[in-house]
């Protein structure tokens, strides 16, 4: 056992931090020391109680670090390695694993019950088993994890920039160049743009896609990604985007990415598309229904859900690391403020209100 500094959350808004133990990493698991972690939208809903979540439990999924032990049979790490961990744990034995789509593994609920991929914690106080988040638990001084899921990236790049391309930024990035593979000069529209919204202005700046069409009811974030390759923004409270996208791109855009979970945000995505159009739903975490007219998708609109980027993220993480090194995907531009650990309240409170695009807790 490993004595670990973590914030316990043991229900809605009940958080401290707090000495617990870690045991040791199992066969195919590696320890990380964490350096960096971002804060998701997906930790704030188990933080104030709006998703359910098993207490007590240490949440975080959006790290970066330093590999300071491994199991046996690990390959693909060592101790020393600078490592992103990709949000979802994913088996490699299961039919979606072996065809190349492990964002789509049919264990992944495994991991929601607390646990890692084999069923079993390895976080605890005293007697009591403390449960794990998207098998990772980023919000503590370590974590252990699937090795699968901690993935090698250059040293120079710095870990709050790095640790974004573990489930926002590469969700982003991903339903831009994988789920939707955008080609060079044709529109794309972005709905919502935070973490991951944000993102994918990034992407589809890569990707070459003109104009790049961002919508949001912030004016400063508008501003913010209009330094992020955004063409145009349009602020929703105050123009109605549908037809203001329509009138800029006579007619609407190929691609539409829907970044917040609304509804009413997803049916205005739709209704933007140009026939043949493609929505790209990245964070459905809504249960309430869509109201879409059946006529909207008589000629060849799609709507497509999007996970973890429809990443391979032995493949994806280090492009984009490279990317990011290189100076050519400024993740650093997402990164609106960092936070100690016992700060970590303060940063559900920016949340909250709307304040920047990613805030990332830093660990000395």
């Amino acid at each position: 056992m490993t004595e670990i500094t973590a914030a316990v959350l043991e229900g809605p808004r009940d958080l401290s931090i707090e000495s617990i133990e870690l045991a040791e990493p199992k066969a195919d698991e590696v320890r990380v020391d964490l350096k960096a972690t971002g804060v998701c939208h997906t930790d704030h809903h188990r933080y104030v109680g709006t998703s359910d979540a098993p207490y007590p439990i240490v949440l975080g999924h959006e790290g970066a670090g330093v590999v300071d032990a491994v199991g046996e049979n690990v390959t693909s790490v060592e101790p020393g390695d600078h490592v992103v961990l990709w949000v979802l744990p994913f088996c490699r034995e299961c039919a979606f694993c072996e065809r190349g789509d492990p964002h789509l593994c049919s264990r992944r609920s495994a991991v929601k019950g607390g646990t890692l991929l084999d069923g079993t914690r390895r976080l605890s106080r005293g007697e009591e088993k403390v449960n794990h988040f998207y098998g990772q638990s980023s919000f503590a001084s370590h974590c252990v994890v699937a090795e699968q899921t901690a993935v090698k990236i250059p040293e120079s790049l710095p870990f709050p920039e790095a640790s974004l391309l573990g489930c926002g930024a590469i969700t982003g990035l991903g339903a831009v160049v994988n789920t939707a593979d955008v080609s060079i000069g044709e529109p794309a529209a972005v709905f919502g743009c935070g973490g991951v919204g944000s993102s994918a202005i990034l992407g589809a700046s890569l990707a070459g896609a003109n104009p790049i069409i961002a919508v949001d009811i912030e004016d400063e974030t508008l501003a913010t990604v209009a330094d992020l390759g955004a063409t145009h923004t349009i602020n929703s409270s105050e123009t109605d985007p549908v037809r203001e996208i329509s009138r800029l791109t006579d007619g609407g855009v190929k691609y539409a990415f829907e970044c917040t979970s609304i509804p009413g945000v997803i049916e205005q995505a739709v209704e933007a598309v140009q026939p043949g159009g493609t929505v790209v739903a990245t964070t459905t975490s809504s249960a309430d229904p869509l109201q879409i007219a059946p006529g909207e998708l008589t000629y060849g609109k799609r709507i497509v859900g999007n996970v973890g980027g429809s990443a391979q993220p032995s493949i994806d993480i280090p492009r984009f690391a490279t990317l990011a090194q290189s100076g050519r995907l400024p993740l650093e531009k997402l990164v609106s403020q960092t936070y100690s650990l016992d700060q970590l309240d303060e940063a559900f409170e920016a949340i909250e209100n709307g304040n920047g695009i990613r805030g990332v807790v830093t660990y000395e």
